[in-house]
């Protein structure tokens, strides 16, 4: 089995730099074109499935990869949504108030959720891919969000507190996360 995560492409929060969990929004004009060019670049790799987030630009980022596979199935999984952000969603990735509350692992962001309740949903997800006999010899691209792919690779690889914390995928950067 060999699992790929993918972020999403760039959407108009992304590019203002503004925190963006559980608003839907799409992929912008720069967006588009990185999931072409990643779909591009990935077209070699036989996918047996692309997983996606319900949310529209991890949707649209799949979507462009699998015009690319043969009979390639997309299936939305609520379980990869984004972080909610709560209170934070939609405000300057960069503001000290945001870099602090960020660095509160095991606390919610104000009307949000933690990391743990992320992984709460995230890590069942990866663990039932991981002993589903029918998966063992597939390859995967998981589809998501930069929170979504941090919680995976916390999964497969143990993070230090800050290490954590710093976790960052580019917009459409994608990497082999997992393989047996």
């Amino acid at each position: 089995m060999k699992i790929y995560i993918m972020r999403h492409g760039e959407t108009a929060w992304n590019a203002a730099n503004r925190v963006l969990g559980r608003t839907d929004m799409p992929l912008n004009e720069k967006g588009r074109q990185q999931a072409a060019r990643a779909a591009e670049e990935m077209k070699s790799i036989p996918f047996d499935v692309i997983y996606t987030s319900c949310l529209s630009r991890s949707m649209e980022t799949g979507l462009a990869v699998a015009a690319l596979q043969k009979g390639c199935p997309v299936i939305h999984e609520p379980c990869l949504n984004e972080h909610d952000f709560g209170d934070f969603e939609g405000q300057d990735r960069l503001s000290e108030e945001y870099q602090n509350e960020k660095r509160k692992c095991f606390m919610k962001y104000p009307g949000g959720e933690s990391f743990l309740d992320v992984a709460a949903r995230v890590y069942p997800f990866i663990k039932g891919i991981l002993s589903d006999p029918d998966m063992q010899d597939k390859t995967i691209l998981i589809t998501s969000h930069g929170g979504i792919c941090r919680v995976i690779s916390s999964y497969f690889c143990d993070m230090e507190n800050e290490e954590f914390i710093s976790f960052a995928m580019h917009n459409c950067e994608y990497r082999l996360i997992y393989a047996d």
